[in-house]
Parts: structure tokens; C-alpha cells; sequence
């Protein structure tokens, strides 16, 4: 494939993926503990965080170079990147525009505009992959616009309510004379650890051919994200997170551009159930998933990743 077909047809998907012994997504507004739905004790995860490790896995294998450089990344500052982005076209920000009928003075200095703004945008689609895959909000600083990217998730929602549990750790040491002192040489840090025991989690995605057109979301970049989303976990361990990984990546893949088929009915074809209702899930195998064909209507084609 090359870089320079775009994407054509409109894809729907789902994907499924566990944690075992671990926290898969924190809530910093209750002491980072696992996300949950108060009413129902659904576990979730946001697609924040979905797409910052689709990010990580793209940003390791490209090694953040361009075109599939990484626009939001730790410790980035997004305006000097938009700022680069005209030094690279060559255009002054303090001088005047140099197209006639953006108007002879800049209407505020350090800031693009008219014709300007299109071209800072595409030059950010085009050495940014999340910028041409998620989309960006690109009006500070310099101003290069927004970009509605064509891939959007769900967040994601376990299959069965989870069990959030706290567990008390302790390191054998401290980080200050002043702590030692106050121990009395036992020298011991206490803390606690968040945990959910097991959860299959279930997430959708949607990837529109007309937006894909717009950033220049192609086909070489379509193929890296089906990767990434098979491997986003393989590079993301930490202690905090337990284990986690990818088991079933469902793409459903329509014959035209706006689609043949509503996404409920395409998504209803899934089902995941546990095999075992009497006893708690603790693996994968603990669950059944089934594919209901005959659901999926003509014009629409099902491919399973793993």
C-alpha cells in the first residue's frame, strides 16, 4: 500500500481486552481508583486513554519522525509545535501575510491567518499521525485551525461489573533523614494499591472515509492502526497495570464510503457473555464470544484479529 491512497471506505470495530491484577485506568478525581459506573459497577476506560496508547505504540515504532510524528505526547508543548510549522513553510508571523487578500496588515502578530491557517493545518496532517488519525484542536498560539479526524472511540465498559479492591503496600525505605529520624531507623514507607481482579473490557470505533479524506488519513496509516490496536498493551507494563492485553479485534468493513449498514446492527452480531454465570470471571476463557453472520447485512465484510 502507499502513503498516498487514501482511505475509501467507512470501518466500524470492536475490540475487546482484559485486565488481570491490575488498575487499567485510574480516576484522579477519587484517589486514582478504577473507573466505574456508580450505577451499574460497570468498570470503564476512556477513549483518552485508548488513544494515548495507540499514540505510545506508534510513537515506538516510528520513532516520532516524520510523517508519523506524535503531536500530544508527554511533556510536549503543543504551541511550539504549531509554531514550527510555519517556520517550516517559511511564513513570518510578524510580518505581514504575504497573500494580498488576507488584507495587508496581520491582524494579530504572531498569529496566522486566511490562506495561512490551511497551510499550517495540512503541513500537521501531513508529519502527524494522531493529528490525521484522532484529530486536533489547533487554534492556540500560531492558529492552524481544528482538525475532526476520521478514527474515533467509545469509551470502553467491562462485560460484567468489577471488584475494586485496596491493597496496603510497603517499601523498605524512605526518601528523607527527616522520615528515618521520625521511624527510628525501621525506615518503612507505607501505601496503598488499586487493583480489579479481572475485567473484559469492550470498546467500538468508527472510521469515516469523507474525514479521511480531509487530514490524509491513508491506507499505510489504517494498517498501522490495527496494529497498534493489537499491540497497544505489549509496550505499556507497569506494576499498576497488572496484565493486559488485546484478545479479539472485530473490523467490519463497508463497500462504500458513507456505509452500507448502521453501526447498532453490526455491533448487536457481537455478543460476549460469561460461560459460567455461577462463578467470578478470572480469564479470558471464562467468557464466550459469538458472532451472530446472518446479522451482517450485504455490502458489509467482518474480519477477526486474533
Amino acid at each position: 500500500m502507499s502513503k498516498d491512497v487514501l482511505v475509501q471506505k467507512r470501518y466500524d470495530f470492536v475490540i475487546l481486552f482484559d485486565v488481570k491484577d491490575g488498575n487499567p485506568n485510574g480516576d484522579p478525581d477519587a484517589g486514582n481508583l478504577p473507573r466505574i459506573d456508580a450505577e451499574t459497577g460497570h468498570g470503564l476506560i476512556t477513549d483518552v486513554c485508548l488513544k494515548r496508547k495507540v499514540r505510545n505504540y506508534v510513537g515506538l515504532k516510528m520513532d516520532d519522525q516524520p510523517p508519523y510524528g506524535i503531536f500530544v505526547k508527554e511533556k510536549a508543548i503543543l504551541n511550539k509545535a504549531i509554531e514550527q510549522a510555519y517556520l517550516s513553510l517559511n511564513i513570518d508571523l510578524n510580518e505581514p501575510p504575504s497573500d494580498p487578500a488576507d488584507g495587508k496588515k496581520r491582524n494579530k502578530p504572531g498569529q496566522g491567518q486566511g490562506k495561512e491557517i490551511d497551510r499550517a493545518r495540512k503541513f500537521l496532517c501531513q508529519n502527524f499521525f494522531d493529528i490525521r488519525t484522532f484529530g486536533a484542536v489547533l487554534q492556540t498560539g500560531a492558529n492552524a485551525g481544528q482538525v475532526r479526524g476520521p478514527v474515533q472511540l467509545t469509551f470502553a465498559r467491562s462485560v460484567d461489573p468489577i471488584v475494586s479492591l485496596e491493597h496496603s503496600i510497603t517499601r523498605m525505605a524512605v526518601a528523607t533523614e527527616a522520615e528515618a529520624e521520625k521511624q527510628g531507623g525501621d525506615n518503612r514507607t507505607m501505601g496503598r494499591k488499586f487493583t480489579v481482579p479481572y475485567g473484559l473490557y469492550r470498546a467500538h470505533g468508527f472510521i469515516s472515509a469523507p474525514l479521511a479524506k480531509q487530514t490524509g488519513f491513508s491506507e499505510d496509516d489504517l494498517e498501522l492502526l490495527w496494529e497498534a490496536l493489537e499491540n497497544m498493551f505489549e509496550h505499556d507494563r507497569s506494576a499498576a497495570r497488572g496484565l493486559m492485553g488485546t484478545r479479539k479485534l472485530y473490523i467490519f468493513e463497508h463497500e462504500s464510503m458513507m456505509g452500507n449498514a448502521s453501526v447498532q446492527k453490526l455491533f448487536d452480531s457481537i455478543t460476549v457473555k460469561r460461560a459460567d454465570e455461577r462463578k467470578p470471571a478470572r480469564e479470558f476463557s471464562d467468557y464466550q464470544v459469538s458472532v451472530e453472520t446472518e446479522k451482517i447485512p450485504p455490502g458489509v465484510t467482518l474480519t477477526e484479529i486474533l
